[in-house]
């Protein structure tokens, strides 16, 4: 007889080796307890360990467990490796398959099934390891932004007014990835959507403080200052918009589960998509959370609603 969930022993995966590993140190532990307190049998597996030494795959197919919640941003957790090594091991796990999770993670590749499908994403310019400034100059108009193809939670992000700036952005985001994108500034306010069993849920708005011109990452995760707007501050016909809008971009990469989908507005009151995140964070400070509650829903809840959706979209066979 299959079992259920409550019988099953839950990993929750965390840690990992990206540029946002100290992101799911926070989350980790915080879905390990949620689960819990819902009367889970959870362990916790901090892949690759504290020095980075440990083998993954040995990690994995030594640890005993019947489900994977997975809690790594960034990284092997999110751009569809560790989803494959689970699926190589006939093991659920929460969120979207492989190739949903690596066509999310590349920014690029996603930009340009977007344009190809009709979903309105800011204009852009891609390159591998040697960006061509003086193409940027000649096809794009200043501000821009430079991004690493493949980071998420803003990670390497910067706003380029000028060419001494645009040179330094691109070396600042080659640290990260040989793959960069350069993007067209919108002038406006940010907003974002979690997304979790096909359900938009409510539009939450951001407004980082005038010590972060953009929301990047120490607005996200260390400043106590950023407002988060919720209800967001738009119409109820906009909100609408957005959260459809949300989803089309969501449902067109083959996203599953959940996830969270940012889209910023311009000036002329149009909306554009800038990414699909796949695994979002879960900390304190994290968005899923905050527009769950909004609902109602707290944060043990949310967890095994995640949970169980997974388990029953991939783990009952």
């Amino acid at each position: 007889m299959q079992k259920t969930l409550k019988e099953s022993i839950i990993a929750v995966i965390y840690g990992g080796r990206s540029a946002e590993r100290e992101v799911s140190l926070q989350s980790g532990p915080l879905v390990i307890e949620g689960l819990k307190e819902k009367g889970y049998q959870v362990i916790g597996i901090d892949l690759y360990g504290c020095d980075g030494s440990l083998d993954p795959v040995t990690q994995l197919q030594s640890a005993e467990f019947d489900f994977a919640f997975i809690a790594l941003h960034g990284g092997e957790g999110e751009d569809g490796r560790i989803q494959a090594l689970l699926e190589l091991l006939n093991k659920p796990y929460t969120g979207s398959s492989p190739l949903a999770c690596g066509l999310a993670m590349d920014k690029i590749l996603s930009k340009r099934y977007w344009h190809g499908i009709g979903i309105p994403t800011p204009a852009y310019l891609s390159f591998v390891k040697d960006a061509d400034a003086n193409l940027i100059e000649s096809s794009m108009s200043y501000p821009v932004i430079v991004k690493p193809s493949r980071e998420g939670s803003t990670i390497g992000i910067n706003k380029a007014a000028n060419r001494t700036e645009l040179d330094n952005a691109l070396l600042k985001a080659l640290e990260y990835d040989s793959d960069i994108l350069v993007e067209a500034f919108i002038d406006g306010p940010e907003f974002t959507i979690a997304i979790i069993d096909d359900e938009a849920y409510p539009v939450i708005g951001l407004k980082a403080s005038a010590e972060h011109e953009l929301y990047d990452y120490e607005a996200k995760y260390i400043a106590n200052d950023t407002e988060y707007l919720l209800p967001s501050g738009l119409s109820d016909d906009d909100e609408i918009l957005v959260k459809q809008l949300a989803l089309d971009a969501y449902r067109s990469l083959g996203c599953s589960g959940w996830g969270r989908v940012d889209v910023m507005r311009d000036v002329e009151g149009k909306f554009w998509v800038l990414e699909v995140n796949t695994a979002p964070g879960m900390t304190s400070h994290s968005l899923v959370p905050m527009a769950a509650n909004h609902l109602g829903v707290n944060y043990a809840s949310l967890v095994e609603k995640i949970a169980l959706e997974a388990w029953c979209q991939k783990g009952v066979k």
